[in-house]
């Protein structure tokens, strides 16, 4: 059955300007977070390499965003990654977080500076302690988006990313990434771990900040 309705036009009229209100799950993620506990996984040609390394990421309110009748709250977000043993940058990436209140729909867009891409999605409830979301090779929706010498070398298949909160205003993440590695027979998981510790709150999005100073 088709969940999609008639009219893919007309947008909503009820739209809340205030994001930080709306963000169903999300909006525990919303602020500034630091740790130096991480540990990255990764594929090397004499074996796995263990590193670990220092997380900064800072989750802000966007606007509401609406696809004609269908309605986002979001978030944008920046991590910079760092190693104990270098200085330049580990890791950098930077994307939106998005919830959509009507379906519980929830959506990570992704993109990191060595040329891929990718848009992961799933579901949950407002008061949920636990996230996943997943993007698959292939799909026109959902999918990841990579570099030819990506997919000549390091393919992925599969990212999948589950966020835990905790009662402490932290959370931890585990992200597995499956990877075709050329010349080697089995996939490879890169997996990535951390726990974050809010460092700063979040600011409210720009329409909410202009309607706020009129009032």
């Amino acid at each position: 059955m088709n969940p999609f309705p008639t009219d893919i036009f007309t947008e909503p009229s009820d739209v809340d300007p205030d994001t930080l209100a709306n963000l169903g799950p999300l909006r525990r993620l919303a602020g500034a977070w630091q740790s130096s506990a991480g540990l990255d996984i990764n594929p090397k040609a004499d074996g796995p390499e263990h590193r670990d390394y220092i997380e900064r990421v800072e989750f802000q309110p966007i606007d509401p965003q609406a696809n004609g009748p269908q309605l986002f709250y979001g978030l944008r977000y920046h991590i910079h990654i760092n190693t104990p043993e270098e200085e330049i940058t580990f890791h950098d990436q930077v994307g939106y977080w998005l919830w959509e209140p009507a379906t519980g729909l929830v959506l990570q867009t992704l993109a990191i500076p060595r040329g891929q891409t990718a848009l992961a999605a799933g579901q949950a409830q407002p008061g949920d302690d636990r996230l996943t979301v997943v993007a698959e090779r292939g799909p026109t929706e959902y999918g990841i988006c990579s570099t030819a010498f990506l997919e000549y070398a390091f393919r992925t298949d599969r990212y999948q990313l589950e966020i835990t909160f905790h009662s402490d205003d932290s959370w931890s993440y585990v992200s597995e990434t499956t990877l075709i590695v050329k010349g080697q027979s089995d996939p490879f998981i890169h997996r990535d771990r951390n726990t974050m510790v809010r460092t700063g709150d979040a600011t409210p999005n720009p329409l909410m900040m202009i309607q706020t100073a009129k009032s």
